[in-house]
């Protein structure tokens, strides 16, 4: 596994950022080790890492042709071509203005898409591709099932922060689940643009209390800052993460779009539980949480 330990990466200004956040909460001196080889290089010894580490990170799973056909799918839905699909969410200052816009303007005035599989057979491919089920059957040792799809686009200039959080805290499933997300550069996600941050081994602390302030998250004084490890990626670059590993993503300063796709997926045999069954261990607005 390839190991660089410490990088010259600029740390974006916070206070630039359409919704701001303290000033050092992100870290930009360690990157995330990573392996080289696509979804066929996975050894058990990478899947050791992951249950111990909380992600794995693949700098080559998808081609350039998957990718670009991706983009395609995704451009295609963000256009409107398909009158069904109306899962289109924009950034905030952005979303009164859409209807000005011409379309390269409103392209880079979403926030995110979501619910696109059953819209979008370019953008499903990627979700059921034969050679990503196979790591994540072999980390879930159970059959993955796609539950959670979206497409994340962190506009140029405008794309805001996503504090660190927990994903299990927004699923309404048992803990102890192992649910696995996998984040799919199709653009180069870079420091500066809003590339993925984690705390590597977090998933193995537990729960933590969320709490509504920038969005659903973890209280900004109890993220372990000090272990906050950057994941740039290139295109058809991967990252794979625990449920329960913290992770989160700065804002998008820059005039270089950071467009990714999120999936998320669950072992056949697990169990849902009632959202008041999840708050009780996640919390309701914070509990008694004082940031």
């Amino acid at each position: 596994m390839n190991q660089p330990s410490s990088t010259n990466l600029h740390n974006p200004d916070p206070s630039l950022s359409p919704i701001p956040y303290p000033k050092d909460l992100y870290r930009f001196d360690h990157v995330a080790n990573s392996i080289k080889g696509g979804f066929s290089s996975v050894t058990d010894d990478d899947i050791n890492y992951f249950h111990q580490h909380g992600y794995l990170v693949i700098e080559d799973g998808f081609s350039q042709d998957e990718i670009s056909s991706a983009l395609e799918g995704m451009v295609y839905l963000m256009d409107g071509n398909n009158p069904d699909f109306k899962a289109i969410q924009f950034e905030p200052k952005l979303a009164k203005a859409k209807n000005e816009m011409d379309p390269q303007e409103r392209r880079d005035a979403i926030r995110k898409i979501f619910k696109y599989v059953d819209h979008e057979p370019r953008l499903n491919a990627i979700a059921e591709h034969a050679g990503l089920l196979s790591v994540l059957q072999r980390i879930m040792e159970d059959t993955p099932i796609l539950f959670q799809d979206m497409a994340l686009v962190k506009p140029p200039r405008f794309g805001s922060e996503k504090p660190w959080h927990q994903d299990l805290a927004y699923f309404n499933l048992q803990k102890g689940t192992t649910v696995v997300g996998v984040w799919i550069a199709l653009d180069e996600a870079t420091a500066e643009n809003g590339c993925m941050h984690i705390i590597p081994g977090s998933h193995i602390e537990g729960p933590m209390i969320h709490f509504n302030r920038r969005d659903w998250q973890i209280c900004d004084t109890d993220v372990p800052v000090a272990r906050d490890t950057v994941v740039p990626l290139q295109p058809g670059g991967c990252l794979f993460w625990h449920g329960l590993l913290h992770h989160g993503s700065p804002a998008n300063q820059t005039t270089k779009r950071r467009r990714a796709l999120q999936l998320h997926y669950k072992p056949a045999g697990s169990e849902e539980i009632s959202t008041q069954d999840r708050m009780d261990v996640y919390g309701s607005d914070g509990k008694d949480v004082d940031c």
